[in-house]
């Protein structure tokens, strides 16, 4: 049994997968740590600190402990019986950006279709989630939440849910915006030459997080709806 689970997008194995689970020095997929990658002025190891223990991803449904009823493989059922009625989501390239102090690949453009998918994660799967404790609701709101915020968090366990979502893929912690900028230049040659193109998000992968906090992937599932 795992400490946590969460439904991430996580891409198939090949290059774009293998650049980024280096970038972060954690690969969730074989559950290993692997070597940064070696560029010149940037300490890699410090600017992924924070996101490593995920992995690469986008997150689809938030980390979240089970209901005290639900079990690992009922949880596995219900991710693939979603999966299997689902179809896959198609949306333009990926790009580099720094929102929110942080370096991200997010869509380019408007995601209409992502975020009705995304809401069906949250919404369909919900019946696994148990209430989060006291100390993690405190934690979330001394961050700063809107109104509509608070009633995600409250109601789906985590704030930036329904019109609050924004698809991404974290790729550093909080950053200085020179230093942000910094980042996405040197990025920019090794995420576009093998970053897909368009992007699709045709799998999803049921997580579970670990003792020491580390992401693991348990098992992807092709969206076939």
């Amino acid at each position: 049994m795992f400490v946590r689970y969460a439904v991430f997008y996580t891409p198939p194995p090949g290059p774009f997968a293998e650049f980024c689970a280096a970038w972060l020095g954690w690969n969730s997929r074989s559950g290993t740590r692997v070597p940064h990658p070696r560029i010149d002025g940037l300490d890699i190891q410090r600017l992924t600190e924070t996101p490593r223990k995920y992995g690469f991803h986008g997150t689809l449904k938030a980390p979240f402990r089970l209901t005290g009823t639900a079990s690992e493989a009922a949880l596995a059922d219900a991710v693939g019986s979603f999966a299997r009625r689902t179809a896959p989501v198609t949306m333009d390239t990926l790009q580099l950006q720094l929102n929110h102090d942080f370096v991200a690949l997010r869509p380019a453009g408007s995601t209409p279709n992502l975020n009705t998918f995304a809401k069906q994660v949250v919404t369909d799967l919900d019946g696994f989630r148990a209430p989060a404790p006291p100390e993690d609701l405190a934690r979330r709101r001394a961050l700063g939440l809107t109104p509509r915020q608070d009633y995600n968090l409250t109601t789906w366990g985590y704030p930036y849910v329904m019109e609050d979502f924004h698809f991404h893929l974290t790729l550093t912690g909080r950053l200085e915006p020179e230093v942000g900028q910094r980042v996405m230049d040197e990025l920019e040659t090794h995420i576009n030459s093998v970053q897909p193109d368009p992007f699709v998000l045709d799998h999803i992968t049921l997580m579970g997080q670990d003792s020491d906090g580390m992401f693991h992937e348990i098992h992807r599932y092709a969206l076939t709806g």
